[in-house]
C-alpha cells in the first residue's frame, strides 16, 4: 500500500527537530519553505524512540521514481554534506524536505525550483542512525 503523509503528520527525532530548526533560522532562503512548515507541524520523539521505518537525518533510503519506477539510493544530509552526484541530498532541497519523516511505503512528493512536480515511493530504509544505535547522528 502506498500512502502520502501530510506535512503535519510526520514524526521527527527531537534532536533532528532542534538541529533543523536552528538551520532554518540561520538560512534566510529556508524561511517559509517546506522544511520550516514541516518542522512547525511535526510530532517529535526521543531519538531512542524513533521507529526504524522513519527517515531521519543521515538515513540512507531506496526510492522508486513514481513515473519511471527507476530506483535510486539517497542519503539525507545537512547542506554542507550534500553531494547530489553521490546521492547525498540536502534536507534544504525539495527532495530532502519531502523525504524527512516519511515512512517506508509512503510516497514523497515535491516541486523543483523550476516548477516541475516529482514523486517517489520510499521502498526501503537501508540505514537509519537510531535503528543502528546511533542516537546523536
Amino acid at each position: 500500500m502506498t500512502t502520502t503523509t501530510p506535512l503535519d503528520e510526520r514524526t521527527l527525532s527531537e534532536l533532528d527537530h532542534v538541529r533543523l530548526t536552528a538551520l532554518v533560522r540561520r538560512t534566510p532562503a529556508a524561511a517559509g519553505g517546506p522544511l520550516e512548515r514541516l518542522l512547525d507541524g511535526a510530532s517529535t520523539v526521543l531519538p531512542r524512540d524513533v521507529p526504524p521505518d522513519i527517515i531521519t537525518m543521515h538515513s540512507q533510503v531506496r526510492v522508486a521514481d513514481a513515473t519511471t519506477g527507476e530506483c535510486t539510493v539517497l542519503t539525507l544530509c545537512y547542506p554542507d554534506e550534500a553531494d547530489p552526484a553521490t546521492g547525498r541530498v540536502s534536507v534544504l532541497s525539495p527532495v530532502g524536505a519531502a523525504l524527512l519523516g516519511r515512512r517506508t511505503g509512503e510516497m514523497a512528493a515535491w516541486t523543483t525550483p523550476d516548477g516541475r512536480e516529482h514523486a517517489a515511493h520510499v521502498e526501503a530504509i537501508l540505514y537509519q542512525p537510531a535503528a543502528s544505535g546511533d542516537y546523536t547522528a
